[in-house]
């Protein structure tokens, strides 16, 4: 069988982005046969009238909806209980993806409240992991963001985070 349609098929099951690495892995192909077919696979499904598109998110590549038919992939969305993520954990998501590695300590003086059931949640849902610990007195974890984020949020890498908007004491979040 010819490439293009094992890749095609790898990423219609693959439930979080691949690399080209792994796909070459996976098939058995040379990694820059599979780059160059990834390329063609992009390209075409931009090309066509189609309601999915091959994106390159999180350092891989992933089927995804195109955004136009969003709104009929979010009806079957939120049929499935697709989970939101509260007020409290966007923000102290922030602060980490925009402050990483950072501590506990460190999220709960700029939020001003208690992050423990927050971080128990975000850890759980694999959008932070534990990057290690501070080499201070008392040695405390070090939080940051995962792969999963950048999925979620549907980013390639942390530098297309919007650049973050100054506050009241002229520093950032």
């Amino acid at each position: 069988m010819e490439l293009k349609p094992l890749l095609e098929a790898v990423l219609f099951v693959a439930e979080e982005p691949l690399t080209a690495d792994k796909m070459a892995e996976i098939t058995g192909a040379a990694v820059r046969d599979v780059r160059c077919c990834l390329d063609v696979l992009q390209n075409e499904y931009k090309a066509a009238d189609r309601g999915l598109q091959v994106m390159s998110v999180a350092r891989g590549y992933q089927l995804a909806t195109k955004p136009e038919a969003a709104g009929v992939a979010e009806k079957l969305s939120r049929e499935e209980n697709r989970y939101t993520l509260s007020q409290a954990a966007l923000e102290t998501l922030g602060i980490i993806a925009y402050r990483q590695p950072v501590t506990r300590i460190d999220i709960e003086a700029v939020r001003g409240v208690k992050v423990d059931g927050v971080l128990d949640t975000l850890l759980k849902r694999r959008f932070i992991r534990v990057a290690g610990r501070k080499d201070v007195p008392g040695r405390p974890l070090l939080y940051g963001t995962t792969k999963e984020f950048l999925r979620y949020f549907g980013l390639k890498d942390l530098s297309e985070l919007p650049r973050p908007v100054q506050g009241d004491d002229g520093k950032h979040p």
